[in-house]
C-alpha cells in the first residue's frame, strides 16, 4: 500500500502544513538502482584522537571520491583511538561543524573499538559512542542515517561493510551497532566480481515465493547466487514463478517436517553457501485469549525449524567453508509487542541462536550466523493493519517511514557476501531506527 502522507510532504502544500502544525516530516529515501548505485555526492574523512587504521584504501574501495565543496553525502568519523572522556570532546569538535552540511539521504558511521573490560575508562568512552550515534541518528532527519562500527581487527576486515552502509543500499538501516571481528582471509569464486559477488554460491532462501523472501531471492540472485526457492507446498506454483524469473530452482517443502533438513539434503547433494531463514507466520492474540493451537504454530515455524535445519544442515557438512546463515528475527522480539507474546518469544528466539551458534559454527565450520530484525515493513501483512496503528507504526523511527522488503534483502546481501567474514554473530535492525526497542 502507498503511504499517502510520505508523498503529500513531498508537495508544497503539504510541507507547509507540516512545518505548521510540527508533523513528521519524511524525506523520500533513495535506495539502490542500476542508475542510482552509489550516493550523490563525496566523502569526508574525520578522526577524533590518535588512530592506528588505515583506512584511506578502504574508504577507496566505496567508490565515494573525497568530498571537495564542503557538502558531503558520506562522513566517516575514525573514534577508535577514543579512550577517555576528554576524547569524546574530540568526537564532538569533529561532527559538530559538519552535520548540518550533509546532504540529504546522507551517511555518517563512526568506528569504535570494543569497550575494553580490563579499563573502565575506555570502557565508558567506547559504550559512550553508542549513545552519541544512537542520539545523533534521531537528529539528523532528511533520511540520513548513523551507524556505529566496533572494529576488532584491522580495517580492511570492515570493508564489505562499510560499502554496505555508505551506499544507498542500506537506505533503511539506522542506529545500529555492528561488531566488527579480526576477519577471514576469504576469496570469492573466480567468476565472482564487484558486481556479482555471488557469482558461483548456492543460496537456499525459505518463505521465498512472497514478500520479503521474494525480494531477498531477487536481490542474491542480482548479486549472482544461485537461489533455490523453497516455500510450502501450497506455495508451489508461486515459488516455481519466482525460480524461473531468477534462473533458479524451487523446492516446495513444509519446513516444519521433521525430515525437512534431509529433503534439502537430497535436493542440494553438492551443498550450499548461504541459507536465510525468512519463513515465518504470525497468529496474534493477547495471552489471556491465545490457546495452544495458535501459540505452537507460530514457534514451529519461526523457531523450531530454524534450529532443526540449522543443526541437521551444520552437522551434515552441507554449508560449504565461508557459508553464511541469515536468520529473520523482529523488533517484535527485541522489543515486545502486545497481542504477539508467541511471535515475540520466536523472534527473541533467533536472537539467542545467533548469539549463541555464530561462534562455534565459526569455528567448527568456517561458517558465520547473523540476523535481520525488520520493524516496519511495508508488505501485504502490514497493508492490512488498521489505519491508524499502521501510521503509528509508519512514523515511529527515525526515519518517519516504512521500509520495503529489499532494504531487508539487502542487509542480507551484506551478510552473504564474501568479504563479510568478519561480521559474525551480529542482529542488525533494519527499522528506520524505530523509538521501539532502540
Amino acid at each position: 500500500m502507498a503511504d499517502r502522507y510520505l508523498s503529500f510532504t513531498g508537495t508544497p502544500p503539504g510541507r507547509f502544513l507540516t512545518r505548521r502544525l510540527g508533523l513528521p516530516r519524511p524525506t523520500a529515501l533513495k535506495r539502490w538502482s542500476p542508475g542510482q548505485p552509489a550516493l550523490d555526492g563525496g566523502l569526508l574523512h574525520l578522526t577524533a584522537g590518535p588512530t592506528a587504521l588505515d583506512l584511506a584504501p578502504v574508504l577507496a574501495a566505496t567508490g565515494l571520491a573525497p568530498d571537495d565543496d564542503g557538502r558531503p553525502a558520506a562522513v566517516v568519523l575514525d573514534a577508535t583511538g577514543v579512550r577517555d572522556v576528554d576524547g569524546l570532546a574530540a568526537v564532538h569538535a569533529a561532527l559538530h561543524p559538519v552535520v548540518r552540511s550533509v546532504t540529504a539521504n546522507g551517511r555518517v558511521v563512526v568506528l569504535g573499538t570494543p569497550p575494553d573490560p580490563d579499563d573502565h575508562h575506555q570502557a565508558a568512552a567506547q559504550q559512550a559512542l553508542e549513545g552519541f550515534t544512537r542520539s545523533l541518528g534521531k537528529e539528523t532527519g532528511r533520511g540520513t542515517t548513523v551507524n556505529l562500527l566496533r572494529l576488532a581487527g584491522a580495517a580492511p576486515a570492515a570493508a564489505s561493510t562499510l560499502r554496505f552502509l555508505l551506499s544507498p543500499k542500506s537506505a533503511y538501516v539506522s542506529g545500529q551497532v555492528i561488531g566488527i571481528g579480526a576477519g577471514d582471509r576469504e576469496t570469492a569464486p573466480a567468476d565472482a566480481t564487484a558486481d556479482r559477488p555471488l557469482a558461483g554460491r548456492t543460496a537456499l532462501v525459505t518463505g521465498a515465493a512472497h514478500g520479503i523472501g521474494e525480494s531477498v531471492a531477487e536481490t542474491l540472485a542480482r548479486d549472482g547466487a544461485r537461489v533455490v526457492v523453497l516455500d510450502v507446498p501450497q506455495a508451489a506454483q508461486d515459488a516455481a514463478r519466482v525460480a524461473e524469473r531468477l534462473g533458479g530452482t524451487a523446492l516446495p517443502l513444509d519446513i516444519t517436517a521433521a525430515d525437512a533438513g534431509r529433503q534439502i539434503l537430497r535436493a542440494l547433494p553438492d551443498g550450499l553457501d548461504i541459507l536465510v531463514h525468512n519463513a515465518g507466520i504470525t497468529r496474534d492474540r493477547r495471552l489471556v485469549n491465545m490457546p495452544a493451537d495458535r501459540w505452537k504454530p507460530v514457534l514451529d515455524v519461526n523457531l523450531a525449524s530454524v534450529l532443526r535445519t540449522t543443526d541437521a544442515l551444520l552437522d551434515a557438512g552441507a554449508l560449504r567453508p565461508g557459508g553464511r546463515i541469515v536468520a529473520t528475527a523482529s523488533i517484535a522480539g527485541i522489543a515486545g509487542n502486545a497481542g504477539q507474546t508467541n511471535y515475540g518469544a520466536s523472534k527473541a528466539g533467533i536472537v539467542g541462536l545467533v548469539r549463541s551458534l555464530a561462534p562455534r559454527a565459526h569455528a567448527a565450520h568456517g561458517v558465520t550466523v547473523n540476523a535481520v530484525a525488520p520493524g516496519f515493513i511495508e508488505t501485504k501483512m502490514t497493508a492490512a493493519v488498521p489505519l491508524l496503528i499502521r501510521e503509528a507504526g509508519r512514523r515511529m523511527n527515525s526515519l518517519a517511514q516504512g521500509g520495503l522488503p529489499v532494504d531487508v534483502a539487502e542487509t542480507t546481501a551484506w551478510f552473504a557476501h564474501p568479504g563479510s567474514g568478519a561480521v559474525n554473530g551480529q542482529v542488525v535492525r533494519v527499522c528506520g531506527q524505530s523509538l521501539l526497542g532502540a
